[in-house]
């Protein structure tokens, strides 16, 4: 399956085609609530990120103050797309 295009919406929502994440809407405070999401739990693992939103068509994404969005924007549209694209 190709990777789904993944679109980056001011900051920090992560625009996904419709109906990849499902139709109930979640969020994680902690990579310890997200460890049975495989996508959440590997968007944990991108240094500075602090909490998700996963909703039908976007995710958001709320990062510690002391990291820059420069340094997560990439990294973290490129697990959104290897993992909505397996």
């Amino acid at each position: 399956m190709s990777q789904p295009h993944v679109t980056v919406e001011g900051t920090p929502k992560f625009v996904i085609p419709p109906g990849l994440l499902g139709a109930e809407s979640r969020s994680y405070f902690d990579p310890e609530e997200a460890r049975e999401d495989a996508l959440a739990a590997r968007l944990f693992e991108v240094e500075g990120v602090r909490a998700l939103l996963l909703v039908d068509d976007f995710i958001t994404v709320t990062k510690a103050d002391e990291v820059s969005w420069d340094d997560m924007v990439e990294e973290i549209a490129s697990v959104i797309g290897e993992m909505l694209g397996e």
